[in-house]
């Protein structure tokens, strides 16, 4: 078992497979996620074409999950932290696809081509606190900010941790369980190793009949795939807590650093009245001496 996960791991590190994208690499549960963001009543899954991009071909161009439908494309991503780039990184998604479909069409001729319309989302389940939903948009990339925009691509964020989505999720029974192994690994981080928790996690679930039937068929792959996410998620969120120690110490040492210039400016000025004051009295008494010796 040991040498399957380690294997595995080395496969995701390759590959960078996640347990989002393997759920989800099915027409019966990509038609249901389908419809429940769309509000429509699909049921043949043999209309919908999954066309994730796959880095066998675009070696640094794989996004999670890409299905076309009824000349609509939809693109999904699931993220654990927050990343503002989202709209550019589906602009170069969304850009090899149409490149794909419009490889045997003359782009160069009279007749208009027609491509799908795009729609582009986001599952965020990370642990810092995000809206609802919420829309990302391409042109808050920009450096230079117009009234005129040519060229935009939008993104909606969703938030599906507990309390938030959770009508996408009932319609989507996937999505929900799939939530659910999530915050179970992460309740049982708090008293367990990683290596420990994900085995507990997925060992529950099954009892439990979440997930189950997919937990049964590909047990070893998903704690290990988990372990991989869950251990960059946590070195992530390290990196970031160390960042705002390192911001920290150093805004503590430049507030002390300026209060010290503060200091010493004010002392400064202190000592240069303090000489005022003192060729001041030094004047008065040389004057003083001087009207005595007049009197005199």
């Amino acid at each position: 078992m040991k040498e399957e996960i380690v294997n595995a791991q080395r496969v995701v590190r390759n590959y960078k497979d996640t347990v989002f994208r393997m759920l989800f690499n099915s027409k019966k549960e990509l038609l249901t996620l389908y419809n429940a963001l769309n509000d429509t009543e699909y049921t043949n899954e043999d209309e919908l074409e999954i066309v994730t991009l796959e880095n066998a071909v675009y070696m640094t161009f794989k996004n999670d999950v890409s299905c076309l439908l009824d000349m609509n494309i939809q693109l999904f991503e699931q993220q654990a932290s927050i990343n503002p780039n989202m709209p550019l990184r589906f602009l170069m998604y969304i850009t090899r696809q149409l490149e794909k479909l419009v490889t045997k069409k003359n782009l160069y001729g009279s007749k208009l081509i027609e491509i799908p319309n795009p729609r582009f989302f986001v599952f965020y389940n990370g642990k810092d606190e995000q809206p609802e939903v919420d829309e990302l948009c391409l042109s808050s990339s920009y450096k230079h900010k117009t009234d005129e925009i040519n060229l935009e691509l939008k993104v909606l964020q969703l938030n599906i941790n507990s309390g938030y989505n959770e009508d996408v999720k009932r319609k989507c029974p996937t999505l929900f369980q799939y939530m659910q192994y999530v915050n179970l690994v992460r309740d049982y981080l708090k008293d367990y190793s990683l290596q420990e928790a994900v085995p507990l996690a997925v060992d529950y679930c099954i009892t439990h009949e979440i997930l189950k039937d997919f937990l049964l068929a590909n047990k070893a792959e998903v704690v290990s795939m988990s372990i991989f996410e869950f251990d960059e998620e946590l070195y992530k969120k390290s990196i970031r807590e160390e960042g705002y120690e390192d911001g920290y110490k150093k805004g503590l040492q430049q507030g002390r650093d300026e209060s010290r210039n503060v200091i010493e400016q004010k002392a400064a000025e202190l000592e240069q009245k303090d000489d005022a004051i003192k060729q001041k009295d030094a004047e008065i008494e040389r004057m003083k001496k001087l009207l005595e010796s007049k009197d005199k």
